[in-house]
């Protein structure tokens, strides 16, 4: 799952990644939790023709998606990430996979490996995944706006996951699914790209992609902001190696 980001690039860097032009200054966030506002990109109106401005715009909504369905909020579970082998078909993510597909800007996640009680058990070690090249990636992301009884409404967005890849599957069975540049496009294309067309890209990312560095448990505290949070420490446990399997070529742990 992904309970937990960083987002620590500058809005210039943001506007350059994700082609998108007007995007107001914003300072780093590095423990950015459920329930906040997080920044989403979305596909918009298309310019007038001729024009080479970007047509995708960002939008802040509520990490927390609630269907438009949904009587009550008190009465619904806080649904932040939503299953990419299920979210096809699921009711609640039914309608944003076909209609609002967005993208989730992040230089980083957050995942806890809880040592297993044949190792002893012990304290769950957080871990800063990144991109080992640095920079921004951005996470496949569904966004849907939900109005009460009052007429007020309420943008909310949730972030796909998929199978944990060889890397990070040595500290939890799943990640955000990544979505490369060269498919922004397509993905973010809702008005041609049915979902069924679309779901060969929620998928693990390559094992190579990211980099794990332990951290200090001072992330587990959302009042805890500071920079401070994505320092290296000593790593409570050493992480178990990966190696080619002897068949098919795949990743495999021993």
């Amino acid at each position: 799952m992904c309970g937990r980001f960083v987002l620590k690039a500058t809005p210039e860097e943001i506007a350059d990644y994700l082609d998108l032009i007007g995007l107001e200054d914003f300072p780093a966030r590095f423990n950015i939790a459920p329930t906040q506002p997080i920044l989403v990109v979305m596909e918009g109106e298309r310019q007038e023709r001729g024009s080479n401005l970007p047509n995708r715009r960002a939008v802040l909504v509520r990490w927390g998606f609630l269907p438009g369905w949904v009587k009550d909020p008190k009465d619904f579970p806080l649904l932040i990430n939503a299953r990419s082998e299920t979210a096809i078909g699921k009711a609640s993510f039914r309608a944003a996979m076909r209609h609002r597909r967005v993208l989730v800007p992040a230089t980083g996640f957050y995942e806890w490996r809880r040592p297993p009680k044949e190792e002893g058990g012990g304290k769950p070690q957080p871990y800063f995944i990144r991109p080992k090249s640095g920079g921004i990636v951005a996470f496949a992301g569904l966004m849907e706006t939900w109005s009460s009884a009052d007429g007020s409404e309420v943008d909310t967005g949730a972030i796909l996951t998929t199978a944990a890849n060889a890397a990070i599957g040595r500290i939890h069975d799943r990640m955000p699914v990544v979505i490369a540049p060269e498919d922004f496009s397509r993905w973010l294309d809702c008005k041609t790209q049915e979902p069924r067309e679309v779901a060969d890209l929620m998928r693990p990312v390559q094992d190579d992609f990211f980099e794990m560095i332990p951290v200090s448990d001072k992330v587990n505290k959302v009042a805890n902001v500071g920079a401070d949070l994505i320092e290296p420490v000593p790593e409570s446990a050493p992480l178990a190696k990966i190696k080619p399997a002897k068949d098919e070529g795949q990743m495999s742990l021993f």
